[in-house]
């Protein structure tokens, strides 16, 4: 079965939104895998000794490797499919396979910007309020492997969530443009589940798993409980195996 690469918290628990985007697609398509728990101090000679490609380079030219990343055994006749970049990962589940497509026909590109929105500008006023919060719960050696001051820029101010009910009123207003009959006004493409729902919702589920009490219980009553309701339409692919 396919292996899914994931870092734990203190107890094998998945948080981090671009393994979730990637978990969720895997169920979606009801593909066997299993998760290996990789702690950050391990992730680099993990990846390299599966022949998982960097996912990026520093400027000197070092190879930078970071998680989600599978090994698909099935991926070719003569060896293991190794991919290690979630953009990757997901055309390349769509393309092995393409049962219960998570691209319809025509959206590859529109999709592909979404995605980079929520990476690069919907999740960026979410980091000074999350990123203290995980790495509270992460063991040990990744606590040392990935110091705080590292992680975060600034420290959460009293607007800090105000900052971040602006990112999800926006997206709320623009997702209000599938309404009736078009949509139902939440989901992305209108009608389905599809790879830009699984990049929100994943993002939902590190808020509901991180900040449970604080953060999940105002963002799913935002823009009258869309939040809630696109979590649930993606409850049923949420199983850890």
């Amino acid at each position: 079965m396919i292996i899914l690469y994931d870092v734990p918290m203190r107890f094998p628990q998945p948080w981090a939104p671009n393994i979730w985007r990637i978990r969720l697609i895997l169920n979606y398509k009801r593909l066997p895998y299993r998760t290996a728990w990789v702690d950050f101090p391990d992730i680099e000679q993990t990846l390299i000794s599966v022949g998982a490609p960097p996912t990026s380079f520093r400027p000197d030219g070092r190879p930078v490797y970071t998680l989600p990343a599978i090994v698909d055994p099935f991926g070719s006749p003569t060896q293991p499919i190794v991919l290690s970049n979630p953009a990757i990962i997901a055309e390349y589940l769509e393309t092995s396979y393409p049962a219960r497509q998570i691209f319809p026909e025509g959206s590859r590109a529109v999709q592909s910007l979404f995605v980079h929105y929520v990476q690069e500008t919907f999740v960026k006023p979410l980091l000074p309020i999350m990123v203290p919060l995980t790495h509270q719960r992460l063991h040990e050696r990744s606590q040392t492997h990935f110091p705080l001051r590292a992680a975060t820029p600034q420290p959460a101010g009293p607007g800090a969530w105000r900052a971040v009910q602006e990112q999800f009123d926006f997206l709320a207003a623009m997702m209000d443009k599938n309404g009736p009959p078009d949509g139902d006004g939440v989901v992305a493409m209108g009608q389905d589940l599809t790879y830009a729902d699984f990049a929100v919702c994943s993002v939902l589920i590190w808020i509901e798993k991180v900040a449970p009490h604080d953060g999940w219980v105002r963002v799913r009553q935002w823009n009258g409980g869309r939040w809630g309701q696109l979590w649930e339409r993606c409850r049923g692919y949420m199983d850890v195996f």
